[in-house]
């Protein structure tokens, strides 16, 4: 918990994110700011592709990439295309607590007898579907992670707010990532 810092008003937003998308998000997923349509996105949240990860934030607000662990790797172009053609100026990338992209390695016999059982893979398809794949897409440490995240988009889109955040499934808040 050290590493993350709780939004309980508005007082604690750092100075960069006050008046920026990254605020308002905070503000409404943590504060019960009003939800409030608005014309275009302001912001490019990445996030984990986990069901139990619920933003609240207004209505077409926001583009939204899931992904396992809001991993970004292979994922530029959607990035550049909310910057260049969608017009947002900011992005959140939203690790999470309890993540299974954290342990994907300790799951190889689950995922493949899941794939066999509701998919029709054969266990060994699903095993070597798992060996080929699993690599790329598991995270040690999703705050870790999103610091990572957070400087390659930083050193891609140095015009571009990157603000790196985490939710904690255990109180459904948001917190700024402590860099």
């Amino acid at each position: 918990m050290d590493r993350l810092v709780p939004i309980d008003d508005r007082g604690d937003v750092p100075s960069a994110y006050r008046d920026t998308p990254v605020e308002r998000l905070l503000a409404c997923h943590n504060l019960g700011a009003p939800v409030e349509r608005v014309e275009a996105p302001e912001l490019l949240v990445s996030v984990c592709m986990d069901h139990r990860v619920r933003l609240r934030m207004p209505e077409d607000f926001a583009y939204v990439l899931r992904t396992g662990g809001a991993n970004l790797e292979g994922r530029a172009f959607e990035v550049s295309f909310a910057v260049a053609v969608g017009g947002v100026g900011a992005v959140a990338v939203v690790g999470h607590s309890d993540c299974g992209m954290a342990s994907v390695a300790d799951g190889r016999e689950a995922f493949a007898a899941g794939l066999a059982e509701r998919a029709g893979w054969s266990a060994g398809e699903a095993a070597a579907h798992f060996d080929e794949e699993a690599a790329d897409h598991a995270i040690e440490d999703p705050v870790a992670f999103t610091l990572e995240q957070t400087g390659r988009l930083r050193r891609r889109y140095p015009e571009v707010l990157v603000a790196p955040l985490h939710y904690r499934v255990e109180d459904r808040r948001l917190y700024l990532v402590r860099e």
